[in-house]
């Protein structure tokens, strides 16, 4: 189970932190994402840390984004800052509990479980 919090209401530049509660698996030995979609659009790998902590980032966010995970708090974290109007979007976590797959391979694809989205809104 995955329960994905923190999403809300910002100007351009500012900054969320989004988390991610993972239950049911070895935490500390799954790979996690964020994921986003648009109505209309498709969903768009954000980030994703695997069990080593090795991170990975789409282009679009790379020096804005920060993807940290907890394994004492099976949680994972996803600072947002500098954040514009294109990063609008319902956000969610997912969540790989074997951690096979590289992390560039989870960006593209998706994970194999997924938790409800949490809506990120930014102003202009």
């Amino acid at each position: 189970q995955l329960q994905a919090s923190g999403g809300g209401l910002v100007q351009a530049g500012g900054s969320l932190r989004l988390s991610c509660v993972a239950s049911g698996f070895t935490f500390a030995h799954g790979a996690i994402g964020w994921f986003r979609q648009v109505p209309g659009k498709e969903r768009e790998g954000v980030s994703c840390i695997r069990k080593d902590g090795s991170t990975y980032y789409a282009d679009s966010v790379k020096g804005r984004f920060t993807i940290s995970r907890d394994n004492a708090k099976n949680t994972v974290y996803l600072q947002m800052n500098s954040l514009k109007p294109e990063d609008a979007a319902l956000y969610y976590c997912a969540a790989d509990p074997i951690n096979y797959y590289s992390g560039n391979y989870y960006l593209l694809r998706g994970m194999d479980y997924w938790g409800k989205g949490t809506l990120v809104t930014v102003s202009s």
